[in-house]
């Protein structure tokens, strides 16, 4: 986001004496530009120029010498009794006479860096003699800066942090995709002219001359054969050669200071003031060696195969969509790449130490066209972020002169009469507005006078009012006024939003939330008050973490949908499961030193069909068809919603009370079942031996009672464990919400009356082959005792011990049940406890040979 020194924006508008960084935030917030941050003086405290009067240089036994100074820092700053100040310096670029900026004791320079009296080298130093790299001025360290070099001339005991503009704030604003204007000093100062009244100075109008057309200069073409959406990717290109500059040399102090406060890296004089006209007027600008091109220089779109090695030192394939700067070596038209248009320029035509004639080149690009290529690219330049808001077409020749005239000043360059300035413009088209419009959208009653004057204010041309209509041009830099409803907008800004009254509407009654929503939010409830933390992660991932889930090459959930332009190119396919992204959520938690981890996440997966359609690509601003719309929904991969957990380490710890237990498959398996029993779908288990990432024989398959998967629970692959570095046997469950909500009942619950009779409690220890899992023998266990000669006087039944050893014969096992039997019309006896024990073996033998362990 642009950075505002208010120096700098007060050579563009008038600013009131000791106005603030707070104080500018709150007049632009009115106008729309929200504050981002703001930052302090890059220097607090005392630091003033000195002038060197003694220089005693001090061999050390290290092999180092220092220099013992004596610097008069002026009398208000010098040592009782008028003395000059003992300070200690490493440099050895400055003699006896030579003025100097001196941080004295309090001082705090950029790092941050508090500057006291200290002993040594045998010696107080009573301060520090300053280098440019010290201040935050630039990256030189190779000696301490001597004033007189930076044509600097300042009385001894001058407030340097003036001196400097060290002492500057800095606000950092916010700027919205509509206000491109205000990537520059000249907008933002017209903004805050529009808040406060000030007197605003356009530096960015073009003159009659820069008007003018001109012939002549560099030779340019444009030529676009394949315009996005019929918008020429060039609509104007300005070109001026410029001779004899000392490119290299670093730029003026003050220029690199400006820079430095707006975020910027100073690189040397051709470079930056390109860089600094960019920053004041917002017109991008680039400079070329002029030795290095070849003309006609041609600005066409890039054909197939071609690459490009930008100014980072990467090399780029190129899309037949970007607009590129080609020049023509050898005669051959345009058979060189030199630059993205708008982007970034190539090395071939850079500027180099041996430069002294460059080409000055500003355009005018496609917003479109540049927004596309510096996202295809990734690359979000400076100037990128300019062109895709849009810039004043108007801008070019002003900006160019600008950059002539400073080069000419500091690097004792001389432009060529002649000028390139290829001008395919076309002047913005007028809107019709209905001056009522605005009081009837906003609910301000404003009149006819109002808003002509703030359309005026804004720099529109705004015609006669004639049958309640008036005509309005806007003005070359606002691209973003292209209808009524705009015109609307900057008159309710400008007239203030705290103008505009506040009604809240009335809330509907009938409303809230759907069914499914209200279970979602049970199931995170319920599973929250079962000590799982939720957690909400990015849904992207790589296909090494798919590998990591040790899936087969032929599993579904490899087939993943690939984005386009993903956040992270480590990561460019959208979940197919939701453990791929918990699973690394564990891993990152357990690395930080958490052990014990028991968390869940609800969220969407993607899951493309082999035959699905490719969505089709529809131009924009108009609305599809119906038929278009059934296209692009068919184009849509499923997204189903899905729950999942994992536990890792201990469910319970260890304490005073007892040893603790580590989390096991059937922690996984309940907390399914609690999420089933939240959405009232009873689940059935089985198992499962062979589906990753689950360990084959600790993998519950779940699923309704008409057959259909809802999910897994159970152990993870001891490799899926090992490959997310969790501790051992780590336990999940994964269940489709959408097929539970599909198969949830939605009758009302019927309530049933609560029995007064007392519970009787049976327990009941079966042996059982081995290979019988638990889960059938206790659906039997309820079978039997609902079939008892006592009736259903079920309660409930649940297994609460399993014994394999020597009290049993070898390849069996013992299940014990705890029985709640109750009766709703009386209390049951201890001959009809004894019958619904008998049934239950009964039931049991008769399907798995089962019998009453003694």
């Amino acid at each position: 986001m642009p950075r505002i020194p208010l120096t700098w924006l007060a050579e563009h508008v008038d600013l009131p004496a000791g106005l603030t960084a707070e104080q500018l935030a709150a007049d632009l917030v009115r106008v729309g530009l929200e504050e981002e941050a703001i930052h302090a003086a890059a220097v607090t405290g005392p630091l003033v120029v000195g002038e060197v009067v003694e220089l005693t240089p001090e061999p050390q036994k290290n092999g180092k010498t220092i220099n013992w100074c004596r610097v008069d820092v002026g009398p208000e700053h010098n040592e009782p009794g008028g003395s000059p100040r003992g300070i200690v310096c490493g440099a050895h670029n400055f003699a006896v006479g030579d003025r100097v900026v001196v941080a004295l004791p309090g001082a705090v320079l950029p790092g941050p860096f508090a500057i006291a009296s200290r002993k040594t080298y045998g010696h107080v130093s009573d301060g520090m003699i300053c280098s440019a790299r010290e201040l935050g001025l630039g990256d030189d360290h190779a000696g301490i800066i001597v004033l007189s070099t930076l044509g600097i001339d300042a009385p001894v005991g001058t407030d340097a942090r003036e001196l400097l503009g060290l002492g500057d704030e800095v606000l950092e604003i916010n700027v919205t995709p509509d206000r491109g204007y205000c990537f520059s000093m000249r907008g933002v100062a017209r903004e805050y002219a529009h808040s406060t009244g000030a007197r605003f100075t356009d530096r960015g109008l073009a003159s009659d001359a820069e008007r003018a057309p001109a012939a002549g200069g560099f030779a340019v073409e444009l030529d676009d054969a394949a315009p996005i959406d019929g918008v020429p990717g060039a609509d104007r290109f300005v070109a001026q050669v410029v001779r004899g500059v000392r490119a290299n040399d670093p730029s003026p102090q003050w220029m690199q200071r400006r820079l430095t406060q707006a975020g910027m890296r100073p690189i040397n004089l051709a470079v930056d003031v390109t860089n600094y006209v960019m920053l004041d007027l917002g017109q991008p600008l680039h400079a070329y060696d002029l030795a290095k091109v070849a003309a006609p220089i041609v600005v066409r779109r890039a054909a197939p195969g071609e690459r490009l090695r930008t100014l980072d030192d990467v090399d780029r394939a190129l899309d037949p969509e970007d607009l590129l700067i080609t020049d023509s070596p050898g005669g051959a038209r345009a058979s060189r790449v030199i630059g993205l248009a708008a982007v970034m320029g190539g090395g071939d035509s850079e500027v180099g130490p041996e430069t002294t004639d460059l080409l000055i080149e500003a355009a005018h690009f496609d917003p479109i066209t540049v927004a596309r290529t510096a996202r295809r690219h990734k690359l979000p330049s400076e100037a990128a972020k300019r062109f895709e808001r849009g810039v004043d077409p108007q801008l070019p020749r002003v900006a160019v002169a600008r950059v002539v005239a400073l080069l000419a000043e500091h690097g004792g360059g001389v432009a060529d009469d002649a000028l390139t300035d290829v001008d395919k413009t076309t002047a913005p088209a007028p809107i019709t507005l209905d001056v009522t419009l605005p009081a009837r959208l906003v609910g301000v009653p404003y009149t006819a006078d109002e808003v002509v004057e703030t359309l005026t204010e804004i720099g529109c041309e705004v015609g006669e009012v004639v049958d309640g209509t008036v005509t309005v041009l806007p003005p070359t830099w606002r691209p973003d006024l292209v209808a009524g409803v705009d015109l609307v907008e900057e008159v309710a800004r400008l007239r203030g939003y705290d103008a505009i009254p506040s009604i809240v509407p009335d809330a509907p009654v009938g409303r809230g939330l759907t069914d499914g929503q209200r279970i979602r939010r049970s199931v995170a409830r319920a599973l929250a008050e079962a000590g799982l933390v939720e957690v909400l992660s990015y849904p992207f991932v790589s296909s090494e973490q798919l590998d990591a889930l040790e899936l087969p090459p032929d599993d579904d959930r490899r087939r993943a949908v690939r984005l386009v332009n993903p956040l992270s190119d480590a990561q460019p396919f959208m979940r197919t499961n939701l453990l791929v992204t918990l699973l690394d959520t564990a891993r990152r938690n357990v690395s930080r030193g958490v052990g014990d981890v028991a968390i869940f996440e609800i969220g969407l997966v993607t899951r493309p069909l082999v035959d699905a359609p490719a969505a089709p690509r529809l131009p924009g601003g108009v609305r599809p068809t119906d038929e278009q719309l059934a296209a692009i929904e068919a184009a849509v991969p499923p997204q189903p919603r899905r729950v999942a957990g994992v536990l890792a380490g201990n469910v319970f710890p260890s304490g005073w009370w007892g040893p603790g237990r580590r989390a096991d498959h059937t922690d996984a398996i309940a907390a399914a079942e609690k999420v089933a029993q939240i959405v009232g779908v009873p689940l059935v288990a089985s198992a499962d031996t062979g589906h990753a990432p689950w360990h084959p024989g600790r993998c519950a398959r779940l699923s309704t009672a008409d057959g259909t998967l809802v999910g897994h629970a159970g152990e993870l692959h001891p490799k899926v464990v090992a490959a997310h570095h969790l501790p051992a046997r780590a336990v999940a469950f994964e269940l489709d919400l959408d097929v539970l909500l599909a198969h949830a009942p939605h009758d009302p619950v019927q309530a049933e009356p609560v029995s007064p009779f007392p519970v009787a409690k049976e327990d009941v220890a079966l042996v059982v082959p081995a290979e019988v899992p638990a889960a059938d023998v206790l659906a039997a266990v309820r079978r039997g005792a609902s079939a008892s000669p006592a009736g259903d006087v079920v309660e409930d039944v649940r297994l609460f011990d399993v014994y394999v050893g020597d009290q049993v014969p070898a390849g069996t096992r013992s299940l014990a049940f705890a029985l709640r039997l109750r009766a709703a019309d009386r209390t049951l006896t201890a001959q009809e406890q004894a019958a619904v024990r008998d049934a239950v073996v009964a039931e049991t033998h008769a399907r798995f040979g089962a019998t009453l362990r003694a």
